[in-house]
């Protein structure tokens, strides 16, 4: 099992082998860059989605659309997290937001969570 170690909660890039088919439906990436240093992703250990609606975004939709909307998500909602080990064996947590930032700027972004740790039990 693993906690967090610290939070980071910062941007990051993320870099791909190959570009996903759906960018708003991201694989775990291969590596990422973080404060100008690359760092190699050699394991996903684990992942997991959240398309849950919160604030006024949650009172929004008629309940059969919401039920359908929390499984696969909707337009601009949902987070994809993964906790992955680096070479170095560190592990993080990343994910990647699907909410536009603005109009112009319509693409969700990635963001390093925290450093994990193992803990026994």
């Amino acid at each position: 099992m693993r906690s967090i170690k610290h939070f980071i909660a910062e941007p990051i890039d993320v870099h791909f082998s190959e570009l996903p088919e759906h960018s708003k439906k991201p694989p775990c990436p291969n590596g990422f860059t973080w404060q100008d240093q690359y760092i190699p992703i050699t394991i996903c250990l684990v992942e997991w989605k959240d398309f849950s609606r919160r604030g006024r975004m949650a009172k929004n939709m008629q309940p059969q659309h919401a039920q359908v909307a929390r499984q696969r998500g909707s337009w601009g909602v949902g987070k994809f997290y993964f906790d992955v080990q680096t070479e170095d064996k560190k592990c993080f947590r990343i994910y990647y937001d699907r909410e536009p930032k603005n109009a112009q700027d319509r693409s969700g972004h990635w963001f390093l969570l925290a450093e994990l740790e193992e803990v026994e039990g």
